[in-house]
């Protein structure tokens, strides 16, 4: 099973000519969840050739400008198609209002279902088959909550000398032993998925932080994480600044990294002050913390794979 993100924008505060503002697509096989809406989103969809029709559900962290500007965009672009299921707007308080305010000013034609539910984390915000994703708080200048989609775990690896040695015909037996289900071997013994299976092998992670102060809680919520996309939005020249706007800088999210024992960093929330050359000290300083972080580009491709 695919999961894989698309970095749609890369930038903070104002969007700059060569980078859109924030915004992160998961695809898990045929689910596609959004995280953030910045100005840009459309574009780097489409030139991503991506299937934004088939979004389920989008995640905001918080109602900041830069965060949710590209919504009203995605919510009429989403009425030029043929659309059966809803769409699920999460977030902090606030998106409700925005969304709704959005829609009567602008005076949009939507013709499919639209749901909204207010995040009071942390929580549980959504699930599917086989994964959840769960909201968590962060601190910023207003309620901001982060993001983390974790599978459940699988079964484990199927040993098929142990099925033939207890009498378990190759077939389709084999597919409702893989799938849990205790089967009647050839001489009439139950057998049960256990005797043929390994451990339970883990499921993936992705975890999505921006805008915050450092808190040392975010490290267990995002732990484990196989991606951790999270900002660095300044060196460590302005931690001042971060601190007082309330935002993270590259190292601190390297620490981040470090403490949640993740497997990759991807930066990302950049301020404009950097250029993509001046990005480079961004990533050193989150590197030096944490050897697996990285820096996020518009339209990047991240793959998550499994780890066995």
């Amino acid at each position: 099973m695919n999961l894989e993100a698309f970095v749609l924008g890369s930038g903070g505060m104002m969007p700059l000519p060569y980078r859109c503002l924030t915004s992160v697509l998961l695809r898990r096989d045929g689910d596609l969840f959004l995280f953030d809406c910045g100005e840009g989103t459309q574009v780097s969809l489409r030139r991503l050739n991506l299937r934004w029709k088939k979004i389920s559900a989008i995640f905001i962290s918080h109602t900041h400008a830069d965060h949710v500007t590209g919504l009203p965009g995605m919510l009429m672009l989403s009425s030029q198609v043929d659309r059966n299921e809803p769409l699920y707007i999460y977030g902090p308080p606030k998106i409700a209002e925005y969304v709704e305010t959005s829609r009567r000013v602008l005076d949009m034609y939507i013709n499919y279902e639209i749901i909204v539910r207010e995040v009071s984390a942390p929580c549980a915000v959504h699930e599917g088959d086989g994964f959840y994703i769960r909201a968590f708080p962060l601190a910023h200048a207003k309620t901001c909550v982060g993001y983390a989609l974790e599978e459940l775990s699988r079964p484990g690896e199927f040993r098929p000398e142990a099925a033939l040695a207890l009498g378990v015909p190759r077939g389709p037996l084999w597919s409702e032993l893989q799938a849990g289900k205790s089967v009647t071997a050839g001489g009439g013994a139950t057998v049960e998925p256990s005797a043929v299976l390994g451990p339970p092998r883990s499921g993936r992670k992705f975890s999505f932080v921006t805008d915050t102060l450092y808190l040392s809680s975010i490290a267990s919520e995002v732990r484990g994480s196989d991606l951790l996309v999270c900002e660095g939005m300044f060196a460590e020249d302005a931690a001042a600044q971060a601190r007082e706007k309330k935002h993270l800088t590259a190292r601190q999210a390297g620490i981040i990294a470090r403490d949640a024992a993740a497997k990759r960093l991807a930066l990302i929330h950049y301020s404009p002050r950097y250029s993509d050359r001046d990005l480079a000290v961004l990533r050193d300083e989150a590197a030096a913390v944490f050897p697996g972080a990285f820096l996020s580009r518009d339209r990047m491709t991240l793959e998550i794979p499994y780890e066995d």
